[in-house]
């Protein structure tokens, strides 16, 4: 049996009960890790939770309340006594140009999309600094640079948090605090998000048509695609690695 890369080490992973977040969670739990998934969705997180099994828990959180964050790393610290690894998937697709979207939705695309980033990047180095380091995960997107009309909020947001994970790494690393801090830029990924995304257009077969052609591997990908990514740059064959952004796109970015 292949060494486990992950063993012993304490994760939480936001936005578990389905798609990316589920995907890595499967992945650091197969890799020998203990983890806490996080989802506002109450009942798919528990079945989540129950299917990953006896090294995983579910706490319900919604990502933009600093209150739930509070909640979350409390949790943490007393269930592992400190954390080794942050992953902030957890996300919201709301499609609209810049003359169509209205300011709840700005609103809301920035708060789960970004403000939820900040908010667990700060909770985890505080639990990090004083226990040896770790690791920190923000999932940007392909969208991060690779601009659609009718994805103006989306678009803005997955550059705030490129950008963001960038100085957070850049902290880390001059507070000499042995936390790295990476993002990843999914492509289009089959998940429970894009069903969503597709829901909001009248020809929604013909959309996912659209995003299988805009990749050149010739296929979406998969969460298990961004899983495997998630842990190299959580084990210790990624530990130079800081402030960097991961495409895992199909070469969707280059089409």
């Amino acid at each position: 049996m292949a060494e486990q890369k992950l063993l012993g080490k304490r994760a939480i992973v936001t936005g578990g009960a389905t798609g990316i977040g589920y995907g890595i969670a499967l992945r650091f739990i197969a890799e020998g890790a203990t983890v806490i998934i996080t989802d506002i969705d109450q009942p798919g997180g528990i079945a989540a939770a129950e299917k990953l099994g006896p090294n995983c828990d579910f706490v319900h959180h919604d990502v933009s309340v600093p209150a739930d964050w509070d909640a979350v790393f409390s949790i943490a610290k007393e269930k592992f006594s400190g954390l080794d690894i942050m992953v902030n998937v957890a996300g919201v697709t709301l499609m609209g140009t810049i003359e169509e979207l209205d300011v709840e939705t700005w609103d809301k695309t920035m708060g789960i999309n970004v403000r939820s980033c900040f908010l667990g990047c700060q909770g985890a180095i505080k639990l990090m600094k004083t226990d040896g380091g770790g690791s920190i995960i923000n999932m940007a997107s392909v969208s991060s640079f690779k601009a659609q009309p009718e994805l103006v909020a989306y678009n803005a947001s997955k550059a705030g948090v490129d950008m963001m994970t960038k100085s957070v790494a850049l902290h880390c690393a001059r507070s000499g605090y042995g936390i790295n801090v990476n993002s990843i830029n999914p492509g289009v990924i089959q998940t429970d998000m894009l069903k969503k995304v597709v829901s909001q257009v009248d020809n929604g077969e013909a959309l996912m048509d659209s995003y299988k052609a805009m990749h050149p591997i010739g296929r979406i990908g998969e969460p298990e695609d961004v899983a495997a990514m998630a842990v190299y740059l959580v084990s210790a064959e990624a530990s130079f690695i800081t402030g960097s952004a991961f495409t895992v796109d199909g070469a969707l970015g280059l089409n």
